[in-house]
């Protein structure tokens, strides 16, 4: 049965796993959801610019994802970016001048495709750092580009991401966990249109 080169198994990672990666304690922060907001984009590229500057072509690529880069997409007010540098795991040769940017090094994951997560809060940005050839960061541009093309998932995705949200949240990885089922449900559909790969259905077990 074929599978699309970008699909991943319907896994939620439990508590335990989620305090595994983190370098230190996650204090309360009150996850909301709010209307789409037409700056967001100028915001990315103040961001992008600023890595660009620091990192100069040690950025292999720096990407707006996440749900702010979907005009007329509800999110959190959170800038997510992609950035791309030729190995994230020798964090010598890129950490520092990001942190010299104002970015703290959260979450270290060797197991996910050597994935680093930094946050900054003027603006409040989620860096995902990621080495070349990575395949995260195509499964998130494939899911942006989705997500502005379709109508009816946009729309879906923004009424689940609101539900969840009203539940009350103060970690944003629980959030993310409780609306993986439907993050799961568009990939599929972005798979099995994708004229490039044959993908059969793998429906979450």
């Amino acid at each position: 049965m074929p599978t699309h080169p970008l699909w991943n198994p319907y896994e939620v990672p439990d508590l335990d796993q989620i305090a595994a990666v983190r370098l230190a304690p996650q204090a309360p922060e009150v996850v909301e959801v709010v209307a789409p907001d037409p700056s967001w984009p100028a915001v990315f590229d103040g961001v992008r610019d600023r890595l660009a500057r620091a990192l100069g072509d040690r950025a292999l690529s720096i990407e707006h994802v996440g749900s702010t880069a979907v005009p007329g997409l509800w999110a959190k007010p959170v800038i997510d970016v992609d950035l791309t540098v030729a190995d994230s795991a020798d964090e010598p040769s890129w950490l520092p001048d990001v942190e010299a940017l104002g970015f703290e090094l959260r979450v270290r994951e060797p197991e996910w495709e050597e994935h680093r997560f930094l946050k900054s809060m003027a603006p409040e940005v989620n860096l995902h750092v990621w080495s070349r050839g990575a395949r995260e960061p195509r499964r998130h541009r494939a899911f942006r580009d989705w997500l502005r093309a379709h109508d009816d998932d946009r729309a879906r995705y923004a009424d689940v991401k609101r539900s969840v949200a009203a539940r009350g949240f103060d970690d944003a990885m629980l959030y993310n966990n409780e609306k993986a089922w439907v993050v799961y449900d568009i990939y599929e559909r972005i798979f099995a249109a994708d004229p490039a790969h044959e993908h059969d259905p793998r429906p979450r077990g």
